[in-house]
């Protein structure tokens, strides 16, 4: 018969596991997401932005759920807002 002790030897390697996994995976992915969509409502008028496709251009309109890039002369582009990957600082 099996003892208890070895079941409760696992539970705890396996709470430690997951509290492991929340501290190095879950939490800083929580933060960077916060401050991705911090960055994404706080973007204004001329702005210049890179998308997730990599496309740079700079903010000509914004709309609720999108924003709309000149990438050129007479060239622009509406992205969903989800589609940018970050702003470009100066």
């Amino acid at each position: 018969m099996p003892s208890s002790t070895g079941y409760t030897g696992v539970a705890i390697y396996f709470g430690i596991f997951l509290v492991l996994f929340y501290v190095l995976v879950v939490m800083p992915r929580k933060k960077q997401e916060k401050k991705h969509k911090q960055t994404i409502e706080e973007l204004k008028r001329g702005d210049r932005i890179v998308t997730i496709g990599g496309i740079k251009g700079e903010i000509s309109k914004i709309k609720e759920d999108s924003v709309t890039l000149r990438v050129g002369d007479n060239t622009e582009i509406e992205f969903v807002k989800k589609a940018i990957a970050y702003k470009e600082e100066d």
